[in-house]
């Protein structure tokens, strides 16, 4: 595991808040049995429903006192200084630290000089001297960052750091050694580069320009945690530009960068997941500069130029206050952040609200009720696969396989592939938690992007159903491609002479045929019963049964 797997885990789970509300509680009681109350603390998680439903004041006291300082006067890098505030006066909406997890570092296992240590051990910045103006570019993939930085750059005679090109150079100067190597491969599949390997990337490039006037620094922080570490480590930014763009045209420009330019972070599953990483990310980074009074937010899907205009009108109003104030957009407009057609909200807190909603557990669920949800169900050798590709040319339809995406998960050396290997190796069924987050996360990349999405062979079973549609959304439709055992069978024995599947024995199809029918009857009568179901003769040629398909689903639009 590196570190931007435990990262994920650590937020995903709630992890910072759980350990913050647990040293809160020991801080407030000082029992003398902590073993004993943490004990009771956690059984108190489980009757709350898990670590998402802590706070920080979840063991104190009713009258929440104030708290004494925790770190005692320590280093200010210290352990408790990153996970807690110095005073009890904190709201429950935080942005929480926690140190870098050496023992998963990508760092730990390779041929690491001690310069990162050193580095971070030394100011960036002479102590004696103002230090140069910072300008954070920071938006979606393909929003124009490195454009606009660029355009600042030289009106203001300022210097330019492009991120991903500092990490894109030192990977191509250093493919042999092993720890470039892997953040290769992270930054390919469209994750982030690993946080204390970035920040340190940083420092030693501004280190090498300490005259410069200002400095615009393209493409970074990508999360708060990032935000937490170039304060912490390097100064507060001056100025931070957002460029939001909606997720359709980023999209469209990141394609069209990857014919051009051929990036290897440009793959069709690297935007999708980088897509994915910038919505997840996009609010809590833009509220929390925004509580400094740090932001301003640009709308990035227009030409290049009324977007720097704009741009320009913020950083004279914002870096050089002694010029006459100029009119035009300066402050924080968070409704940039929707696609176009949704609706803003006029007050601040509103759509903080509202984005965060849409943003936080709730927003494949939002979004979904914008999208056609279809399920496709039938035994093996019903014709599921080739009405799906027939549907996914005349609507423009995203295709889903379950297993498909199980299969990638085990190609792909990560902690839930790891488990599902486990799982799959001893014999057991992949859990319907593991196999929807899955699907979540498949389908929240696709958003915006389109026209609905396929389930094929989906739901397997009654589970599934009823947790997909508790967590997810209920479907539009289910379609039913129903064939009788002999023509399944005989279409699979010819499948099987023709060398596609390997699987096609008349011992292994009976057997297939089997479990398909024990488990395919609960989930029908589950959708029948909900008047989902559309039952569709499968028997008659693939025209025919297109025909029949498509008037189906024509239904629901």
């Amino acid at each position: 595991m590196n570190s931007s797997d435990s990262k994920e885990y650590l937020a995903r789970r709630e992890i910072p808040q759980l350990f913050e509300g647990l040293l809160n509680g020991l801080m407030y009681y000082r029992p003398d049995d902590p073993v004993d109350y943490l004990e009771n603390c956690l059984e108190k998680v489980k009757e709350l429903g898990g670590s998402e439903k802590v706070r920080w004041d979840t063991f104190v006291g009713p009258d929440k006192r104030n708290l004494p300082p925790l770190n005692g006067g320590q280093a200010r890098r210290s352990f408790f200084r990153n996970v807690l505030p110095e005073s009890g006066n904190f709201p429950y909406r935080r942005y929480d630290r926690l140190p870098p997890i050496h023992q998963f570092s990508i760092e730990s296992d390779t041929d690491l000089s001690e310069t990162a240590e050193l580095i971070e051990e030394y100011e960036v910045f002479d102590p004696s001297r103002p230090h140069p103006k910072i300008i954070l570019v920071i938006g979606g993939p393909g929003s124009g960052k490195g454009t606009q930085s660029l355009k600042i750059a030289e009106r203001y005679g300022f210097e330019y750091i492009s991120v991903g090109e500092l990490l894109r150079k030192k990977i191509h100067n250093t493919s042999s050694n092993r720890k470039w190597s892997l953040i290769a491969k992270i930054i390919t599949t469209g994750e982030l580069a690993p946080q204390e390997t970035t920040i340190t990337e940083i420092k030693q490039k501004l280190m090498q320009i300490p005259d410069s006037e200002g400095i615009v620094i393209d493409g970074f922080p990508r999360d708060v945690a990032q935000a937490l570490s170039f304060e912490d480590q390097i100064c507060t930014p001056d100025l931070v530009v957002f460029l939001a763009c909606a997720n359709l045209r980023l999209k469209e420009r990141l394609q069209n960068r990857a014919e051009q330019q051929g990036r290897p972070d440009d793959n069709l599953k690297a935007i999708q997941r980088r897509l994915m990483n910038f919505k997840q990310n996009a609010v809590p980074l833009a509220n929390y500069f925004q509580e400094k009074g740090l932001i301003i937010t640009v709308d990035a899907d227009r030409e290049e130029e009324e977007v720097f205009c704009d741009i320009s009108v913020a950083v004279d109003n914002k870096i050089f206050p002694a010029m006459e104030p100029v009119t035009g957009r300066s402050e924080l407009d968070l409704s940039l952040l929707v696609d176009s057609g949704e609706a803003a909200v006029s007050d601040f807190e509103d759509q903080t609200d509202e984005l965060m909603h849409l943003f936080g557990e709730d927003y494949l669920r939002e979004e979904l009720k914008r999208s056609r949800v279809i399920f496709v169900v039938g035994g093996p050798g019903s014709g599921k696969g080739t009405q799906c590709e027939k549907l996914i040319q005349k609507y423009g339809f995203t295709h889903v396989s379950p297993g498909d995406l199980l299969q990638s998960e085990l190609a792909v050396f990560s902690e839930r592939g790891k488990l599902i290997r486990d799982l799959l190796g001893h014999g057991d069924l992949v859990p319907v938690d593991i196999l929807l987050e899955i699907l979540k996360d498949t389908m929240t990349s696709c958003l915006g992007t389109t026209k609905g999405f396929l389930l094929d062979g989906f739901p397997c079973e009654i589970k599934q159903a009823e947790e997909f549609e508790c967590k997810m959304r209920t479907p539009n439709i289910v379609l039913h491609l129903d064939c009788s055992a002999e023509i399944m069978t005989k279409r699979l024995l010819s499948r099987s002479k023709a060398n596609q599947r390997f699987d096609g024995s008349p011992e292994t199809i009976k057997r297939r045929l089997e479990r398909y029918y024990q488990a395919a009857e609960p989930v029908l009568t589950y959708y029948e019963t909900k008047a989902l179901l559309c039952k569709i003769n499968a028997e008659r040629s693939t025209e025919e049964v297109f025909l029949q398909v498509c008037t189906s689903v024509d239904s629901i639009f």
